[in-house]
């Protein structure tokens, strides 16, 4: 009877997530639809611009322009107009070139799936150089601590439009191994790959090297290696249990770059789908915005299902059942390496802070463009002789505030949101691969352009990336043992919610977020690049990098001091967050040779809290009962050997 109630629950959970994504491409497609009469722009005029930027378009041209295309009947007639030619093949013409819609469109959605599998090899490749120590070291019992992340912080921190500059620079003109420009075949693709899988491997990498340690104190692990079992099937059953919890997070880091790598797709001149849509947007031309935007929005479900099937794949049958042993707690970082590296990264900041608030961040003097760092400016100037010291001082409140609000309101309606998996999954699958720009457009076309409207932008799409992190943890959690026995004890809702979910989902979640501090403000600087955000003169770090990445080559000081001030936050913003080391241990804390269990649970019998059979929860097979050299057989607290 229960099975069967459980089947028609699962049929409901799905249809309800199915009729999120359409529900909530529906309404992407919409606001998409609405952009032209939202602007504050004439859309004619704007269209006509597109077509002849030197024409100066009289009213009798611009009243043929609106008849033409039909802007009289509103956006709904549009919009069914369009979908009404999707169902015979025709997305319509454009409204800038007048050539069809549909080959424009597949072409440039080949060009970015293609960079993007791309970017998802190296993605992979650099996660698996981040976690390759934790792995060896856990898989051997000589894992002491967690780490604090610092590796990943820093490449996670890297503004990927400045590493394509570089690597454009060093292998395409210095070194001439790859084409600098263009699309012309497979090594066409490994320097724009590369310039987008850094970054996002080092996010994926981070968080799965954070998780990694959990799996590893885990009593299978520990019973695993006293029976002699080989390193390698350990670590690779540690790597199958901790990455369902980071699976989530390919969908808005990697997948997300088909249409959110705009930068990347301009330095080398790549005719991808967000360089379409973005030219799209900005012209008005609304046929190729929304054919675009529909192939974002299915590109989004699929890779959605595809991940939820290969998460369930992974845990497999305790997942079902509710037999998920939840993972330990994480183990304090080494301590005096972390605080040193995180006071040496504050007071450097604290430097230069001080140091730029004393000089003037708007003087000009061209007599001084683009001077080296020396004794009248350490850090040099820009473009304009603007003193790049005085730009970074001033900046560095603007830049951390806004990063931080925008940061903390992402993470927080992530986390309410994945709380609510029904809900959300849906339309955390079709936000997650909408590029921050177009929602910007959406967003100033109503409000005008502002740094809060770029934050609130931002907000808008930033969210994707903890609700799948919470969802998909939180789906594990309900599915352990201690979570079973506090509820047949009578623990309600909001006990359940604040002393199980929460503490189980507050770290990874501000570990995550915290690594994703550096993106937000690289966003924000596109948007105010394009007259969405923040405005110049204002000093802004992002927009330092933004205003100075055409000199990269000749003046290379003038990205690295922006470039370095932003790593320094990731690091000690990942590094301050670390779990301290804890009162009265030594190297190693005594509880990680313990289950974990809750504190009003712990005199309770351990067969209460966790399912009968032991092991790894995927682990795949399981040895004999009745023997007692089996894996499978738990040890108890005395007899099982310390690590």
């Amino acid at each position: 009877m229960s099975s069967v109630h459980g089947s028609a629950s699962a049929r409901r959970a799905r249809r309800g997530t199915g009729l999120g994504r359409a529900a909530a491409g529906a309404a992407v497609l919409t606001a998409v639809a609405l952009l032209p009469w939202l602007s504050l722009t004439d859309p004619a005029l704007t269209v006509l611009r597109a077509r002849s930027p030197d024409q100066d378009p009289t009213p009798a041209e611009l009243a043929a322009v609106r008849a033409q295309l039909g802007l009289e009947d509103g956006p709904f007639a549009h919009l069914a107009t369009w979908l009404g030619g999707l169902t015979r093949g025709d997305a319509g013409t454009s409204w800038v070139t007048g050539e069809p819609v549909l080959p424009q469109v597949t072409a440039a959605f080949g060009v970015s799936v293609t960079l993007m599998l791309g970017a998802l090899l190296v993605t992979v490749l650099v996660a698996a150089g981040i976690c390759a120590r934790t792995l060896h070291l856990g898989a051997g019992r000589r894992l002491r601590a967690d780490r604090a992340g610092t590796t990943a912080a820093v490449l996670a921190a890297l503004p990927k439009f400045l590493l394509a500059s570089l690597l454009a620079l060093l292998g395409g003109v210095w070194l001439g191994w790859f084409p600098s420009s263009g699309w012309d075949g497979p090594a066409s693709m490994v320097l724009p790959a590369l310039a987008l899988g850094i970054p996002s491997g080092a996010m994926i990498g981070g968080l799965l090297d954070q998780a990694l340690p959990a799996a590893f104190r885990e009593p299978w692990a520990r019973t695993w290696h006293a029976v002699g079992f080989p390193p390698g099937h350990i670590a690779r059953h540690a790597l199958r249990r901790a990455l369902p919890g980071v699976l989530p997070q390919l969908l808005p880091t990697v997948v997300a770059l088909v249409g959110g790598a705009v930068a990347v797709e301009r330095i080398f001149n790549v005719p991808g789908l967000g360089r379409l849509a973005l030219d799209a947007a900005l012209a008005q031309d609304l046929p190729p915005l929304q054919t675009a935007t529909l192939a974002l929005v299915l590109l989004g479900t699929a890779s959605g299902l595809l991940v939820q099937a290969l998460r369930r794949a992974l845990l497999g049958r305790p997942l079902r059942d509710g037999a998920l042993p939840a993972l330990p707690p994480p183990e304090p970082a080494a301590g005096r390496a972390r605080h040193l590296l995180a006071a040496g990264c504050a007071l450097t900041l604290l430097a230069l802070v001080v140091a730029g608030l004393l000089r003037d961040p708007l003087h000009v003097d061209t007599a001084a463009r683009l001077l080296p760092p020396g004794p009248a400016h350490p850090l040099g100037t820009d473009s304009l002789g603007r003193d790049l010291l005085a730009r970074l001082g001033h900046g560095a409140l603007r830049t951390a505030g806004v990063a931080l609000a925008v940061t903390a309101v992402s993470a927080l309606t992530g986390l309410l949101l994945g709380l609510l998996p029904r809900v959300s999954a849906g339309p955390t699958d079709v936000v997650a691969t909408m590029p921050a720009v177009l929602a910007g457009l959406l967003v100033t076309a109503a409000t005008g352009p502002s740094v809060w409207g770029a934050a609130g932008a931002v907000c808008a799409v930033g969210w994707t990336p903890y609700a799948a992190q919470t969802a998909a943890l939180a789906e594990q959690e309900r599915a352990s043992g201690h979570l079973a026995a506090a509820v047949s004890l009578g623990a309600g809702r909001l006990h359940l919610l604040r002393r199980h979910l929460i503490p189980a989902l507050a770290r990874p979640l501000l570990h995550n977020a915290l690594l994703r501090l550096p993106t937000t403000v690289l966003v924000l600087a596109s948007l105010g690049f394009l007259g969405l955000g923040e405005q110049p003169p204002t000093p802004e770090w992002g927009r330092l990098l933004s205003e100075n990445q055409p000199y990269a080559e000749l003046a290379p000081w003038t990205v690295l001091a922006p470039a370095g001030a932003l790593i320094l936050l990731s690091v000690l913003a990942v590094t301050s967050s670390a779990p301290g080391q804890r009162g009265g241990q030594g190297r190693r804390a005594p509880a990680a040779a313990e289950p974990r269990t809750r504190p009003h649970l712990r005199h309770r019998p351990e067969g209460a809290l966790r399912p009968e059979r032991p092991g790894p929860a995927v682990a795949g097979r399981n040895p004999p009962r009745n023997d007692p050299e089996s894996p499978s057989v738990r040890p108890t607290a005395r007899s099982s050997p310390r690590p």
